[in-house]
Order: C-alpha cells, then sequence, then structure tokens
C-alpha cells in the first residue's frame, strides 16, 4: 500500500484529540457543574474521545474501496445481530452495497486502575468476538465473504501499567508468559492471541504518555502500521 505514513500521521492526531478531550471533559465538568465524577471516569463520561480513531479509520477504508464503503457510524445507530444477543452496537460498520465489509471496536484505559479494568476489557472482547462470528456463521448477515473485524486498544503508557505484575492461580499455574507481565504487556498478549485465534482480523495495542504523547506499540504484530495493512488489504480483497 501506498503512503501509510499518512495513517500514521492520523493516528498520532487520534491519540492527541483522546487526551485532549479527556482533559476538557474533566475542566468542563468540575468548572461548569460544580460536580466532577469519580476518579477518571470524570475524563469520559463526556465521550466522543475516541473519534479520531473513527476518522482513522473511515479514511482507510475509504481509500481501500476506491470510496465505495459506506458508514454506518455514532447516531446511525451502528448495531448489528448477535447470537447469544439480540443486537450489538460497534464504533464503525462499513458496508458496500448490501454486503458487509468492516466491523472494528475502539477500547481505551487510563490509570490509576488497571487490574479489573483489564479483564473487562478482555472479557468484553472475547464475548464480542464469539457472538459475532457465530452469527455470521448462522447467516445473519446473509451469504458472503467473511469480513473484517478489527480491536484496538489505547492504553496509557505511564509506571503503573509498566510495572511487573504478580499473578494469583493457587490451583493450577498459569501459562508461563503472564508471570511478571505488565498490563501492557498483558494486552500485548491479549492482542496477539486474539489474532492467533482467528477471533479478530487483527488486533492492535496502541501506548500513549498522558498529555499527547505520540502513539507508540510494544510489537510488530500488535503494531497500529499492522492493523492498518491488514485491513487496507482485506477491504481491497473484499
Amino acid at each position: 500500500m501506498k503512503n501509510i505514513q499518512k495513517y500514521l500521521d492520523l493516528t498520532d492526531a487520534a491519540v492527541a484529540q483522546f487526551w485532549e478531550t479527556r482533559t476538557t471533559a474533566a475542566q468542563k465538568q468540575g468548572t461548569v457543574t460544580g460536580v466532577r465524577d469519580q476518579g477518571e471516569r470524570t475524563a469520559v463520561t463526556a465521550g466522543n474521545h475516541l473519534d479520531g480513531f473513527e476518522h482513522l479509520c473511515r479514511q482507510i477504508l475509504s481509500d481501500a474501496s476506491d470510496g465505495k464503503c459506506k458508514f454506518h457510524i455514532g447516531k446511525s445507530a451502528p448495531t448489528l445481530p448477535g447470537f447469544f444477543r439480540p443486537t450489538k452496537c460497534w464504533d464503525i460498520v462499513a458496508t458496500i452495497e448490501d454486503k458487509l465489509v468492516a466491523v472494528i471496536e475502539f477500547k481505551s484505559q487510563a490509570g490509576p486502575s488497571f487490574g479489573n479494568n483489564f479483564n473487562n476489557r478482555t472479557e468484553e472482547a472475547l464475548g464480542s468476538a464469539s457472538d459475532f462470528w457465530t452469527a455470521y456463521r448462522e447467516g445473519a448477515f446473509g451469504k458472503q465473504n467473511r469480513p473484517f473485524l478489527g480491536w484496538i486498544m489505547l492504553l496509557e503508557d505511564c509506571d503503573k501499567s509498566n510495572q511487573a505484575v504478580k499473578v494469583n492461580s493457587p490451583i493450577y499455574p498459569s501459562f508461563r508468559e503472564f508471570d511478571n507481565a505488565s498490563y501492557a504487556q498483558r494486552y500485548d498478549l491479549l492482542c496477539s492471541k486474539l489474532i492467533q485465534e482467528n477471533l479478530y482480523s487483527h488486533a492492535s495495542l496502541i501506548t500513549s504518555k498522558r498529555g499527547g504523547g505520540k502513539a507508540s506499540s510494544i510489537s510488530d504484530q500488535t503494531s497500529i502500521s499492522s492493523f492498518i495493512k491488514v485491513m487496507y488489504g482485506a477491504v481491497m480483497g473484499f
């Protein structure tokens, strides 16, 4: 593919917008309403902090399809039928004519709490993928080629997300790769295993320091550049 740098620049812009939106939301809630949500919730209750990633993926999908993709986003209710539940709302649903081409979910996590949130994000990712592909198998989207299913996680790069974490598994030992792995490493393992097990067409972990640091990656496999190339190629092939 040509000019991947354009998409990497959009990724950096999306990361900057994420931190700016969180900061603005927190300041606005404190100064205008005089009431703050507890902890980090203040910064995310306003929503739209991941809009930059929506713009990034729309640009990639549009370029890869020569402008043929139709996007179902935000207020246009990008819901799809599920198998274990009636519907699931996704961040981006892209179609060409009546065919489902790409479906993408964005997630983020900033400190100070990483433990329970990591488990929740893992369970959400696994459940959504299982529901989606079972619905696909059962013909919920009609007879068509396998669409692209993507998952992007933006994680704060900080001391707490990078420190070693002990594993408590008293009955049976956990897999060795999790021993003393930080939450950043756990997310990287999660993304690589989601790809390995074909639960997602591709999954990417983006790390960034609070305040607008540029997008970084832990491994080539889960990098945003790898995600971009795989999605671009999948849509072109579709």
